[in-house]
């Protein structure tokens, strides 16, 4: 009886150890929270990267003269 509650329980410990799918689920999870914000701050983001280009652009026109 004491083997066998000691061999479920090193299963039970095995059981919590194992991660291994745990990295795919929060790999995911990430994924989607980040196209959440991507869409929910669409207009934003083209607005700062729009500006940026604006300015990379008339910044190298300046060292190019």
């Amino acid at each position: 009886m004491k083997r066998m509650l000691h061999r479920i329980k090193d299963t039970f410990k095995g059981l919590m150890e194992d991660q291994s799918g745990i990295g795919v689920v929060e790999i995911i999870l990430i994924l989607v929270i980040v196209i959440g914000l991507v869409l929910i701050f669409k207009n934003e983001i083209t607005s700062i990267i729009n500006s940026a280009f604006d300015s990379i652009k008339s910044d190298s026109g300046a060292i190019l003269r």
